[in-house]
């Protein structure tokens, strides 16, 4: 089968890889008809994780169940499903209590969590391709109402859209309440998104791309450019007061200042810096242990400079962690469903799986046009 495989830094290749097959009875073979490249991918793209060339992409899919397990009860061959991101059991401890992005038995022991295609989440392979294995898949597979209706909104809950929500979770947002959200990528607009949603009376959304902030604003967020001037002191001054409610870093560990210099701890300070005393502050932004491309040798070991006694002092809240997505995958899909939710706004291509070269390339120089990518492994 047709696969994006990772050949090195800046390199991705689609080339004929080993049929994706059913290893296990809980298992089932997903024909992929929409596959969506995330930021997460621009980092192993970008050498900045210990991913080996030869890694399959994609962990963002959804398609047609073509083969069923022996073990498989609830999925049936022909049913339309969306794959969250989380590989998980669904009986472990962590799975049990809903925290399915730590799961205890899919990935080696005194590890927590798997994910399709990604570096150091479990042997899976990657959905940006023409078929995918799911394991456990009477867990894993979420199902949809049948035909295409929905497609691009639906593959959003595979991970953006329920990490964006996951993002107002951790924070503690509710309605009413103001929200600063660092990063407007696709995370970031479905954070604020998100927030908007549960009811925030007002949402700040800090980029630099101007085709990003035009975007957030077109959904009702108020965009800050932090080319323009300290983020935090610009919001403060919209807002007319000491600091937002709630806080929201979707950038992660590869943060820049307005000059381009990476600082890695960047967001988290401006975030404690922007959330008012006894406020929560929601990291979804990837940090990692180990960043062969750090800017120092701390960083490359995830070793941050972070202003822990201003946070401290604030008696602010702080959560993090990859999104449990299956948590919230299915009542986001019911909001779709109603027309109460429309995620979609944020897709701005939709290309055959052959493109994906070029579309890396694009997105990764954050090129307008290319805020969120689409692959339909079927169309030529």
């Amino acid at each position: 089968m047709k696969a994006v495989v990772y050949k090195g830094p800046h390199e991705v290749a689609v080339e004929e890889v080993e049929d994706a097959t059913i290893q296990d009875p809980t298992d089932v073979l997903v024909r992929i008809t929409t596959a969506a490249i995330c930021g997460s991918d621009l980092h192993m793209y970008e050498g900045r994780t210990d991913a080996q060339p030869g890694i399959t992409f994609g962990h963002e899919n959804m398609g047609i169940v073509e083969e069923v397990g022996s073990g498989v009860y609830t999925v049936k061959k022909g049913d339309r499903v969306v794959l969250p991101f989380n590989v998980a059991c669904g009986f472990c401890d962590n799975c049990r209590a809903g925290k399915s992005a730590f799961c205890l038995t899919v990935n080696e022991p005194g590890t927590a969590g798997g994910a399709y295609g990604y570096v150091g989440m479990g042997p899976y392979g990657g959905g940006q391709a023409e078929y995918l294995r799911v394991p456990f898949a009477d867990y894993n597979c979420v199902p949809l109402p049948p035909g295409d209706e929905h497609e691009k909104e639906f593959s959003l809950l595979a991970d953006i859209f329920p990490t964006g929500y996951h993002a107002t979770e951790l924070a503690g947002v509710r309605p009413g309440e103001t929200v600063a959200v660092y990063g407007a990528g696709p995370v970031g607009m479905m954070a604020a998104y998100s927030a908007l949603l549960k009811g925030a009376s007002r949402v700040f959304s800090v980029d630099h791309v101007p085709s990003r902030l035009d975007l957030v604003k077109s959904i009702g967020a108020e965009p800050i450019n932090f080319d323009d001037g300290d983020p935090v002191e610009q919001i403060t001054e919209a807002l007319g007061d000491y600091g937002v409610d709630r806080g929201i870093d979707a950038v992660g560990y590869q943060a820049t200042a307005a000059d381009g210099e990476e600082q890695p701890a960047a967001v988290l300070n401006q975030l404690v810096g922007t959330v008012r005393h006894t406020g929560g502050i929601g990291v979804v932004g990837l940090y990692l242990p180990s960043d062969p491309g750090a800017p120092d040798e701390h960083s490359a070991k995830g070793e941050l400079l972070v202003r822990i006694g201003r946070l401290f002092e604030k008696g602010q809240s702080i959560g993090t962690g990859q999104a449990d997505a299956k948590r919230y995958a299915h009542q986001l899909r019911d909001l779709i469903i109603a027309g109460r939710a429309q995620p979609g706004f944020v897709v701005s291509q939709e290309l055959p799986l052959s493109d994906a070269p070029d579309a890396y390339a694009k997105f990764d120089k954050r090129e307008e046009g290319y805020s969120k990518v689409l692959l339909h492994p079927g169309r030529g």
